[in-house]
C-alpha cells in the first residue's frame, strides 16, 4: 500500500474509540467529493512480456452512501461518474483509452465518531466495468477491449467535523486486473491496482 494509505491507517490506529455518543445504528451518511484513480506504476506487459503497459490517472466526482448497521459500523457503497484513462505502450506511445466505473461495497469502522476528528478503516469488494475502449496510434483501426474485474478493496480516511457535517480525506486501494484483447485475441493482462485518493463533504441523516 502506498505512503498516503499507510499514513492514514497509522492515524486511524493511533486514535482510540471513545465511549461518547457514537455514529448510531440506523443512521445514514452521504459523502460528495472528487477522487483521483492513480494506477500503480507497473501495469504489466502485453504480447508475452514484450510490450510494457502504462495506464494514466483520472479524476472525477464521486458519491458514497453509508448505512450504519451498528454504532460506528457502516456499510458503504461508492459510486462515481466514469473515469477515463489513456493507455500507453513503451516505445509506441498512446495506443488507446478506456472508461471505467468502479462501484465498491465496504464494511467500515469509525473511530471516535462523536469527536472533532474521526478516523475510519474499511475492507470490501470492488467491481470494475470497462467500456468505450478506443484504439489509436499504432493500434488505430483495431478493436480494443478490456474485461471487467472483481477484486478486494481497502479504505482508510479521516473525518474532520465541520458544523453538522464533516470534511473527509481518504484513500483506497483496489485490486483491479483486466484481460486486454485486440480484435478478439488476448494480448495479456493489465495489472491496474490503483490508489484512489481525494476529499469529500459528508452529510449525516
Amino acid at each position: 500500500m502506498r505512503p498516503l494509505s499507510i499514513a492514514l491507517l497509522a492515524l486511524a490506529c493511533a486514535v482510540p474509540a471513545l465511549p461518547a455518543a457514537a455514529q448510531s445504528a440506523g443512521e445514514w451518511t452521504v459523502a460528495i467529493g472528487a477522487h483521483n484513480v492513480n494506477p500503480k506504476s507497473d501495469n504489466g506487459a502485453l504480447a508475452n512480456g514484450t510490450l510494457p503497459l502504462s495506464i494514466g490517472s483520472s479524476t472525477r466526482p464521486t458519491i458514497a452512501v453509508e448505512y450504519f448497521v451498528r454504532d460506528n459500523l457502516g456499510v458503504e457503497v461508492l459510486a462515481a461518474t466514469p473515469f477515463r484513462h489513456d493507455i500507453n505502450i513503451e516505445g509506441l506511445g498512446q495506443v488507446g483509452s478506456t472508461k471505467h466505473l468502479p462501484p465498491t461495497v465496504s464494511l467500515q469502522y469509525h473511530f471516535n465518531s462523536a469527536g472533532a476528528v474521526s478516523p475510519l478503516v474499511g475492507v470490501g469488494v470492488n467491481y470494475t466495468t470497462f467500456f468505450d475502449e478506443d484504439a489509436r496510434g499504432a493500434l488505430a483501426g483495431s478493436r480494443l477491449a478490456l474485461s471487467n474485474s472483481w477484486g478486494l478493496a481497502a479504505h482508510v480516511g479521516v473525518d474532520f467535523k465541520v458544523g453538522n457535517g464533516a470534511i473527509r480525506v481518504d484513500a483506497r486501494w483496489m485490486d483491479i486486473d483486466s484481460d486486454v484483447r485486440l480484435d478478439g485475441a488476448k494480448l495479456g493482462t493489465a495489472n491496474i491496482d490503483p490508489l484512489v485518493y481525494g476529499a469529500a463533504y459528508v452529510l449525516k441523516f
